[in-house]
């Protein structure tokens, strides 16, 4: 679903990112092999509550958490994880310094189907990239290292989209994995949803019509027990956080959803953590 919001927007006018593998990976698969990837696609454009606003949204976050990776390089991280990579494509699309190594982390199928696509585009990395065949909800520690991961090196770790599906003492454990494994300088972006949401809120048309024309119950995939505060719990370990609302960047960059009434994205929020270093100008490049 996300890669097909990445396809769309690739194609938009005014795209705020482009990934041109994206649709490959929606076609490639059965399940998802009719699914709109252009915007000609969409009859209702960005009133389509799927492919409009929540395709937007994902657009929208797939930019802000390219500026912090590439700003987090600038300023010396030379390791990307990106952990639960997906159909993940930073490491062909971005313009990484020389010498950057970018680990991707997840389950052996998942990384296995999109290697296969890629190999088929004759796809070509940007930056030396790893591959980490790994559950998150197991110890995953030792397949990074054994990867090449060097914990004594800075790192800009990435949980884009993953830790509201992640059983909470999972949650918990990627956190300290990721405190102990970070040397000073390390980042970590990730996203949160705030509290359980209301029953209008779980009746919005977003949540609806990625059930019923989809087959993906959103809802039904987010782990129902009350969220940890990651935020807390880093800051106890020595990280400070910046956390903002999607609609902070929908108005920076003039385009990505508004608010609305029972809005899926109200409880939403972008968290940009650094590990003891303080104070830093890292995180203004968002609103520069």
């Amino acid at each position: 679903m996300v890669a097909a919001a990445r396809a769309i927007e690739t194609h938009r006018p005014d795209a705020l990112a482009t990934d041109v593998h994206a649709e490959h990976f929606v076609r490639a698969a059965r399940a998802s092999a009719q699914w709109p990837v252009h915007p000609r696609q969409v009859p209702n454009g960005d009133a389509d509550p799927l492919w409009g606003r929540l395709g937007r949204y994902f657009g929208l976050r797939t930019r802000v958490l390219d500026d912090h990776l590439l700003a987090s390089a600038r300023t010396g991280t030379r390791q990307v994880v990106l952990l639960g990579a997906g159909l993940d494509t930073r490491a062909f699309r971005l313009d990484w310094p020389p010498g950057h190594t970018v680990f991707e982390l997840d389950r052996p199928d998942v990384l296995a189907f999109k290697q296969q696509v890629l190999d088929r585009l004759g796809a070509t990395p940007t930056a030396s990239r790893a591959l980490v065949p790994a559950d998150l909800r197991d110890d995953w520690a030792e397949a990074l290292i054994t990867a090449g991961f060097r914990p004594e090196a800075p790192t800009a770790w990435l949980a884009e989209g993953l830790l509201l599906y992640l059983p909470p003492a999972a949650e918990r454990a990627l956190v300290d994995t990721v405190d102990r494994l970070s040397a000073d300088g390390s980042t970590l972006a990730y996203e949160a949803k705030l509290g359980l949401e209301s029953s209008a809120v779980r009746s919005n048309p977003v949540y609806l019509a990625a059930r019923d024309r989809i087959g993906v119950d959103l809802l039904a995939l987010f782990d129902a027990e009350p969220r940890p505060d990651t935020a807390a719990d880093l800051a106890e370990r020595g990280w400070s956080s910046t956390i903002r609302t999607p609609f902070d960047f929908s108005h920076h960059h003039g385009r990505g959803p508004l608010p609305e009434p029972n809005d899926t994205l109200a409880a939403n929020r972008w968290v940009f953590a650094e590990k003891a270093r303080r104070p830093s100008r890292l995180f203004e490049h968002m609103f520069e």
